[in-house]
């Protein structure tokens, strides 16, 4: 009897088991009985086929990458990655799951939003823009490839189209200064659309961006920037979006107006450097195509919400060279807590001297919104960088956080000629002939001192740390105390032309991975890096070491990856490849 009653309270349990596993297999609730929506089950509306692998875990906490490098100080860390761990992100556990398909090439830098309420569910959005004037907005945990929504700005029947890279060539008859390109710019191929990265308002559930286009209305052939304002949920457009750049500054330089006006030219600007969105202030900076004149570097501001222009500068307004374009290698203006723009100058004349006001080669402050210098910074071989094409501008600032010891708001500096400058935001130090003693540091990085070494890009910072690899280097990490930095280690890889600009994954203070893409220049494949962010030594993993299932695709230089939610964003030739943790 005892042996019987044993049996049957094992069969009465076994029953109560198999009840539990039904229920909770038709639904999942949370802790106040409501049922939970699955973020990666489509929309119920309409049948969709079973994706071929299932979503990772739901993550605990939602994660936003809303502009280029994380953040306006621009220090590439994610801090809120609990899914991805030096533990799992290896060959074995970790690699490619699926990838979108897009209309052009992608050298923006995805963006990522959590909780976007698209048709009535709560998404997971992942945004990519492409060079042919596309954005797109993808379901972050749906691997069918569909986009939720596609805006296109060109509109090839009325004669708007993106701009082909021949239509840069230097303008007929043009004797100088400068070299004659009579075949145009080749630096962005096959087309020319949207370059720099775009910019979200969460506030506002709003996507900034800048396309360019050509326009043909009968005989007449116009170039423009226009800024547009998306809503994130449906890619509506806002009022006023579509806004087209125009703005002149006082100025003798060309292309003038014949009034002391210096006119800002669309075709001759390149937009490059990610958007700023600042204290409801868009900043957008401008280089050139290679080096077709006339161009000069410029900054413009407007308002997010009316998207009015409040401000525009010109680095030097007053020269015939002109020059000084704001290039970051794709990266952005930083900006500070108080609202200071931060950016940094090419190659160009430089003499501060008031109705020259030329800038070339330098870091400028500037006042949010109207623009105006407040301070700068200009090496003291500023001519020699000239003469060399080694500007300050192949990389983007990097804003440090507050430190203890000595002066406490910092930013760091790159460039081609290989030299770091760490310099003291309250007092950039200007100019100062025969050295550059006036800062807080200055030392070359890596083995740049071996010659002439290009950085191209914005480093990283995590935990008092920066990260970057130049041209030919490997990555090297700095150590950042008693405000110095010393080089702390080094992966044993080295990253070819163009370098790398990493990202940091992390939880709070543990977990740090360090991620890169070698390019090895535009349409060699891919190459993703995943590093320990304590010892940069230890690669955790890279898509070559199972390049079958993990190749991103052909390579975009500059191109930057995006971590959120246990999974990284790869960006390349028609397509944004999807990694993470494998089913």
């Amino acid at each position: 009897m005892i042996r019987s009653s044993k049996h049957e309270a094992r069969i009465y349990f076994g029953l109560i088991l198999l009840a539990v596993s039904f229920l909770t297999g038709c639904s999942r609730t949370d802790s106040a009985g409501t049922t939970a929506a699955d973020p990666s089950t489509p929309d119920t509306t309409a049948p969709a086929p079973a994706p071929p692998a299932p979503a990772p875990p739901a993550p605990q906490t939602a994660v936003d990458v809303l502009t280029y490098h994380n953040d306006n100080a621009r220090t590439g860390q994610n801090l809120q990655e609990t899914l991805l761990t030096p533990a799992n992100v290896n060959s074995t556990t970790f690699g490619k799951l699926f990838s979108y398909s897009v209309d052009g090439y992608v050298y923006a830098q995805p963006l990522y939003v959590s909780n976007v309420p698209v048709a009535g569910q709560l998404r997971n959005v992942v945004f990519v823009a492409t060079e042919h004037n596309s954005v797109y907005a993808f379901d972050a945990n749906n691997q069918t490839g569909a986009p939720l929504w596609q805006v296109s700005f060109i509109d090839p029947a009325n004669g708007i189209t993106t701009v082909p890279y021949q239509d840069t060539a230097s303008p007929p008859g043009y004797t100088g200064p400068g070299p004659v390109i009579p075949g145009g710019c080749a630096d962005l191929t096959p087309e020319i659309g949207i370059t720099g990265t775009p910019v979200i308002d969460r506030a506002t559930g709003t996507l900034y961006v800048v396309a360019k286009t050509k326009e043909i209305n009968g005989a007449v052939v116009a170039y423009e920037h226009r800024l547009h304002a998306l809503d994130i949920a449906t890619g509506a457009s806002r009022p006023g979006s579509g806004r087209t750049l125009r703005a002149s500054v006082p100025g003798t330089t060309s292309p003038n107006d014949g009034n002391g006006r210096v006119l800002f030219q669309s075709l001759r600007q390149n937009q490059r450097a990610a958007l700023l969105l600042n204290k409801n202030i868009i900043s957008i900076a401008f280089s050139s195509h290679c080096v077709i004149r006339p161009y000069q570097g410029w900054v413009l501001a407007y308002d997010a919400k009316t998207l009015d222009q409040l401000g525009a500068f010109n680095v030097v307004p007053n020269d015939p060279k002109g020059k000084g374009g704001i290039w970051h290698s794709g990266g952005g203006p930083a900006a500070d807590a108080s609202g200071n723009v931060f950016v940094m100058t090419g190659d160009g004349p430089f003499d501060p001297s008031p109705g020259v006001d030329s800038y070339s080669d330098s870091v400028l402050k500037l006042t949010n919104g109207s623009l105006t210098i407040s301070d700068y910074f200009t090496p003291f071989n500023q001519q020699e960088l000239e003469n060399a094409n080694a500007d300050m501008s192949a990389a983007g600032p990097l804003l440090l956080p507050d430190q203890s010891v000595g002066p406490p708001r910092l930013m760091l500096s790159l460039g081609k000629q290989g030299i770091a400058y760490l310099l003291n935001r309250d007092n950039l130090g200007k100019f100062q002939a025969g050295s550059d003693s006036q800062i807080v540091q200055s030392f070359t990085w890596g083995l740049c001192g071996t010659g002439r070494c290009l950085i191209f890009g914005t480093p990283a910072y995590f935990e008092n740390t920066v990260y970057m690899a130049a041209v030919g280097d490997k990555l090297k990490a700095y150590t950042l105390g008693q405000g110095q930095l010393v080089l702390s280690g080094e992966s044993t890889n080295s990253f070819p032309w163009p370098g790398a600009t990493p990202v940091v994954s992390a939880n709070g203070s543990s977990n740090g991975i360090v991620w890169a893409l070698e390019t090895n220049g535009s349409g060699a494949p891919t190459v993703l890096h995943a590093y320990s962010a304590a010892d940069v030594i230890i690669e955790l993993y890279n898509s070559n070491q199972n390049a079958a299932r993990d190749n991103p695709g052909p390579a975009i230089k500059f191109s930057v990856p995006t971590v959120a939610n246990g999974r990284v964003y790869v960006g390349s030739q028609y397509q944004v490849s999807v990694f993470g943790l494998l089913p």
